[in-house]
C-alpha cells in the first residue's frame, strides 16, 4: 500500500500543461486513488494552499505550492543571477530567450522572455521536454554524464516534426559538435516554424549547470548570426555565477 506522501504526490502529478484544471473525480482517476481518499487529501491540500478550487468546481495548483517551488536553490539563485543578462539578450534580439536546466532525462525551463512579435513556442516556465529535440536540451545532453547520455540515446526518442533527429548515431555526432563548437542549433525539431540557438552556462567549478537559447523564426533566418551574442551571454552568466555564492548544482 502506498504511503500518504506518495498519494499526495500522485495527486499533484495528475496536473499537466495539457490538464491544468481537474475535477475531484478526474484527480482521483489520474492518481489511481479511491474517490473518498482523494476527497480527503485534496481537502487538506486546498486548506494549506497547495491547490485552489475554481468557481467551476475544478482544482488547479495553488500559489502556496508555487511559492515553495520558487525557493529551490537551482531555480532561485540561477534565475536571479541570469535575469539581467537574459533581459539584455532579449533587448538585442527581440526574440524568445530561454533558460533551462537538466533534471533526470529531461530539460526543465526556468525562465522565458518573449514579446508579442516573437515566434510562437511551446515552452513555458516549468515545462519539461526531452533532451534530444531542443537547443538547450542538446547542450545539456552534450555535457551530461556519459551514462545518462547513453541512456537517452538508447531511446525511446520522440518525434515532434519531420525534422526531429531520432537516430542515435546522428545525435551522437551532433552532441560531439556541440562540445566542440560550444553551441547547439536545433532546426525545426519541436515546431516547423522555429529554430533555436543555445549555449552552455557553467557554474563556479566549470561544470555546465544550465543552458540558454534564443528561439527564432525558421524561415529566412541565418541561425549562425545569433551564435556570437548567445555565446557571449552564456559566458557572462557563467562569470557572474563564478563571482557569486548561489547554489547552482544538485
Amino acid at each position: 500500500m502506498s504511503t500518504v506522501t506518495a498519494r499526495v504526490l500522485d495527486l499533484l502529478a495528475a496536473f499537466s500543461a495539457d490538464r491544468p484544471r481537474l475535477t475531484l473525480t478526474e484527480l482521483a482517476t489520474r492518481a489511481g486513488l479511491p474517490l473518498s481518499t482523494a476527497h480527503r487529501l485534496v481537502g487538506e491540500l486546498t486548506a494549506w494552499g497547495a491547490l485552489e478550487r475554481g468557481d467551476d468546481g475544478r482544482y488547479h495548483v495553488g500559489l502556496r505550492l508555487w511559492e515553495v517551488g520558487a525557493l529551490a536553490p537551482r531555480s532561485l539563485g540561477l534565475r536571479e543571477t541570469a535575469m539581467p543578462f537574459l533581459e539584455d539578450l532579449y533587448e538585442v534580439t527581440r526574440q524568445n530567450v530561454q533558460l533551462a536546466v537538466l533534471d533526470g532525462t529531461e530539460v526543465v525551463y526556468l525562465e522565458r522572455l518573449a514579446g508579442r512579435a516573437s515566434v510562437h513556442v511551446l515552452t513555458r516556465v516549468g515545462l519539461r521536454l526531452p533532451l534530444h529535440a531542443t537547443g538547450v536540451g542538446l547542450v545539456l545532453l552534450a555535457h551530461a554524464d556519459p551514462e545518462l547520455r547513453e541512456r537517452v540515446l538508447a531511446g525511446p526518442l520522440r518525434r515532434y516534426t519531420e525534422k526531429t533527429v531520432c537516430d542515435p548515431e546522428e545525435l551522437r555526432h551532433m552532441l560531439a559538435d556541440v562540445r566542440t563548437t560550444g553551441v547547439a542549433i536545433s532546426d525545426r525539431q519541436i515546431e516547423l516554424i522555429s529554430l533555436s540557438v543555445a549555449a552552455p552556462v557553467s557554474g563556479p567549478d566549470g561544470t555546465v549547470v544550465a543552458a540558454l537559447s534564443v528561439v527564432v523564426p525558421a524561415e529566412g533566418t541565418n541561425p549562425h548570426s545569433y551564435v556570437p551574442v548567445v555565446r557571449a551571454t552564456a559566458r557572462a552568466i557563467s562569470r557572474a555565477l563564478a563571482e557569486s555564492d548561489v547554489t547552482v548544482s544538485k
